[in-house]
């Protein structure tokens, strides 16, 4: 059984998938608008994907935004997101200025996790896993193929190697050609969770083909999910709101 990690008292890895709602403002009060709208919202986790935020390579100006939105979501965790343009982001980003950037949000003591491109390179990621966790912050390490699904082993390998690198929570995200590809992906998040992992792990399916694997997580050991509350964030997701009658429902029939 993979390890549960407690990130401001949400429990990732355990019973149902935590659900991740994004926020893609592109000002500072698009940002914090997104906060009003998630009231009545069942959702664990914040991702604020910094890539859209139109002053994201002004630090000073991120730490302002952290200032109001670290408040504003009280309690509930917030991962921090540069999204770069290879892996599906808005903005392209130098990968000096990608490991600066992320360590400078764990080092302002804001947020909770940071996400980290798996492919940004072995050396830079570790430096910034290491980074994070001085600063007590959790890592979730990433891939995301907008081309296809590769076959399983290569999943499962792309996973077993965020983890030897020390990430807290391996992830990815592929695009399904069709129905096969989807099962490919379930497949590979089992043979992952059941035989490799020794930590939560998120997997999904992309675009509609995919939305299954977005629902079933908790079956085929997939700890967390991601739901939008007005803009998505990514082909396939559903309103977080249906998002967690179907978690709930899956849940309860286990």
């Amino acid at each position: 059984m993979a390890n549960v990690i407690d990130v401001r008292g949400v429990k990732i890895g355990e019973g149902v998938p935590k659900i991740i709602v994004p926020i893609v403002g592109q000002t500072k009060e698009e940002i914090l608008a997104a906060v009003d709208m998630f009231s009545g919202v069942a959702m664990d986790i914040v991702e604020w994907r910094v890539d859209w935020f139109e002053d994201v390579f002004d630090f000073d100006k991120v730490e302002d935004v952290l200032k109001d939105l670290r408040p504003a979501l009280g309690d509930t965790p917030i991962l921090f997101t540069f999204r770069t343009s290879k892996e599906g982001g808005e903005k392209a980003i130098d990968t000096d200025a990608y490991a600066k950037l992320n360590i400078q949000a764990a080092q302002t003591g804001m947020v909770d996790l940071i996400d980290v491109e798996v492919f940004t390179g072995d050396d830079i990621v570790k430096e910034i896993i290491e980074g994070a966790h001085a600063n007590g912050v959790k890592v979730v390490a990433s891939n995301h193929d907008f081309d296809k699904t590769p076959d399983k082993d290569d999943i499962v390998g792309r996973l077993r190697k965020m983890q030897e690198l020390g990430a807290d929570i391996p992830k990815i995200a592929v695009m399904p050609r069709n129905k096969k590809d989807v099962l490919t992906l379930l497949s590979a998040t089992e043979e992952m969770a059941t035989d490799y992992a020794d930590r939560p792990i998120i997997t999904m399916s992309m675009a509609g083909t995919g939305l299954i694997s977005r629902l079933c997580g908790e079956v085929f050991g997939s700890s967390c999910t991601f739901g939008a509350v007005g803009k998505v964030s990514a082909p396939g997701q559903m309103n977080a709101v249906d998002l967690d009658t179907v978690l709930n429902l899956i849940h309860n029939g286990l």
